[in-house]
């Protein structure tokens, strides 16, 4: 069994990621295999909008997206974590996001049953994110597993109760993929 997280942040060591990596300890504690991959360490370019996309072999756009795109399909469970930048998903997670359109327009299968969606933002729009978020994973709502918060200071370490959470989250996960 494996979870792909794909945390949405240019700030490798910063409060999405600080989320995310509680998550992955719970499920790597279970004997899950997990993989982190930070969007803003890749080179993402935004969908181009090809009107011809159903009809190609290969998206034309050669980066660092088709392979994540791979990784997550092929996930068992996926954690999409991002922070809030004017309401919403950010730029990187909004072109991730975009470029698995071409998944679609060929009948790609997305193996993962269950998400965990992160959102933390410094004020409003939280929730407006993990909409976002959760209408991308096109997953029942009791298959979703959800963190949000706000920390106005910028330091998540001065909340433990959202690492709790995320800690939490990780150990639902982890039983729902185990049956345990």
């Amino acid at each position: 069994m494996k979870i792909v997280a794909i945390s949405g942040s240019f700030h490798v060591n910063g409060n999405t990621r600080r989320l995310i990596d509680e998550a992955l300890k719970e499920l790597a504690a279970q004997g899950i295999e997990t993989e982190s991959i930070s969007l803003g360490e890749h080179p993402i370019a935004p969908c181009l909008g090809h009107e011809d996309c159903g009809t190609l072999k290969a998206c034309r756009i050669k980066d660092d997206a088709t392979g994540i795109i791979k990784k997550y399909n092929d996930a068992d469970a996926v954690i999409l974590g991002t922070p809030v930048y004017f309401l919403d998903v950010t730029a990187q997670m909004k072109a991730f996001i975009d470029r698995n359109f071409f998944t679609f327009t060929h009948e790609g299968i997305k193996k993962a049953k269950i998400a965990g969606l992160i959102a933390i933002g410094g004020s409003a729009g939280a929730e407006a994110t993990i909409n976002t978020l959760k209408a991308f994973t096109f997953l029942p709502k009791e298959d979703v597993f959800i963190v949000t918060g706000y920390t106005r200071d910028g330091d998540i370490k001065d909340l433990p109760e959202l690492l709790q959470l995320a800690r939490e989250m990780g150990k639902k996960m982890a039983a729902r993929l185990t049956g345990k």
